[in-house]
C-alpha cells in the first residue's frame, strides 16, 4: 500500500466508495482554481455555460490541469486500488454556483462508457469545500457487489449530468452517505458506484474536478479508438491511442488534440448510450 491502508482498500472494494483523502496543499489549490479562472475568461463564460467539450479532457490543453492527474498523493491512492499501470482516459468539471439548483439524479457514471472489465476510478477533487450544504455527493454501498443499473437519459433541467442520466429500475436508497469533503481532498468512487448530488445552498462555488482512471488492461467495447494519457507505469496493452501533456496552455498544438480527444469521447458516449438502453429493454423483453 503506497497511500491507503488495507483496511480503506478493502472498504473501497465493498461499499464502492472511500474519502475522505488529503491530496492538494493550500498553494496547489490555488494553482488549479488560478487555471479555471483563466479558461473561463477566455471562454467568456462559466466552464457549464460553453461547449461541452470544455467541460472535459483539460488534461489535453492545460499543463496545470495535467500536473493535477499526475499528482503523487492521488496517484499513490488511486494506484492502491486499481494497480501501478495508470491511464487518464477522461476528466469533468463539477462545477455549482451559489445557491444554484444545480443537482445530479442518482445515477452510475459508467453505465454510458462502455469499459471492459469495469474497473474504472473516479477521483473527485474538492477544490472548494464540498460540504452537505454545498451539495456534495451522496454514495450507496454496492456491498461488494457493483453491478450496472437500468439508467435512462432523461435530460433533466439543471442536471450537472448534461445527458441527465437517471436510474429506472427499483433499487434500495436507504442509508446515503454524505461525502463531505473540505477543499484539497479527494474522494474515490467505482464506476458502478451508485450515487447523487443536491442543489448548492451554500454561499460559495463548489468546485470539484472528476479523473477517471483505469488499469491499462481495460478497454472501451466500442468502434471508437478513444484516447487516453499514460501517467503511471506502462501500457503493454495498446487499447488506446495514447496523448502527451501539453507544452503551453491551450496553443494550436494542444487544441488540436483536446478536439480529437473530445470527438472521440463523444462518438462512443452517443453508441454506448444506445447500446445500453437496447440491453435493459431486451433485458426487461426476457425477464
Amino acid at each position: 500500500m503506497k497511500a491507503l491502508s488495507q483496511e480503506q482498500v478493502a472498504s473501497y472494494h465493498h461499499n464502492g466508495f472511500l474519502f475522505p483523502i488529503p491530496a492538494l496543499t493550500p498553494g496547489e489549490i490555488a494553482t488549479c482554481l488560478a487555471g479555471l479562472e483563466r479558461l473561463e475568461t477566455e471562454l467568456g463564460s462559466a466552464v457549464a455555460d460553453a461547449d461541452v467539450k470544455w467541460r472535459s479532457h483539460a488534461y489535453a490543453h492545460s499543463p496545470w490541469f495535467n500536473t493535477l492527474i499526475r499528482h503523487p498523493k492521488i496517484l499513490d491512492a488511486v494506484e492502491d486500488v486499481i494497480g501501478p499501470n495508470i491511464l487518464v482516459w477522461t476528466s469533468t468539471f463539477f462545477i455549482k454556483e451559489p445557491h444554484s439548483p444545480t443537482f445530479a439524479a442518482w445515477h452510475q457514471d459508467g453505465a454510458y462508457f462502455g469499459l471492459d472489465p469495469h474497473e474504472q476510478v473516479c477521483a473527485w477533487v474538492a477544490l472548494t469545500d464540498a460540504s452537505r450544504e454545498a451539495g456534495c455527493m451522496e454514495q450507496l454501498s454496492s456491498r461488494g457487489a457493483p453491478r450496472e443499473l437500468h439508467h435512462e437519459p432523461l435530460g433533466l433541467a439543471n442536471s450537472i449530468n448534461r445527458a441527465g442520466q437517471t436510474i429506472m429500475e427499483p433499487f434500495d436508497e436507504t442509508n446515503p452517505v454524505a461525502m463531505a469533503l473540505p477543499a484539497g481532498s479527494i474522494s474515490l468512487h467505482h464506476e458502478f458506484a451508485v450515487h447523487r448530488s443536491a442543489p448548492n445552498n451554500a454561499s460559495h462555488r463548489r468546485v470539484g474536478i472528476g479523473l477517471n482512471y483505469i488499469p491499462t488492461h481495460v478497454r472501451v467495447d466500442s468502434p471508437v479508438r478513444l484516447c487516453a494519457m499514460l501517467v503511471r507505469g506502462e501500457d503493454t496493452y495498446g487499447h488506446f491511442d495514447l496523448i502527451e501533456r501539453p507544452s503551453a496552455e491551450r496553443d494550436a498544438a494542444a487544441l488540436a488534440i483536446h478536439q480529437r480527444v473530445s470527438d472521440r469521447y463523444r462518438a462512443n458516449y452517443k453508441i454506448q448510450v444506445a447500446r445500453h438502453v437496447q440491453r435493459h429493454a431486451t433485458a426487461g423483453a426476457q425477464g
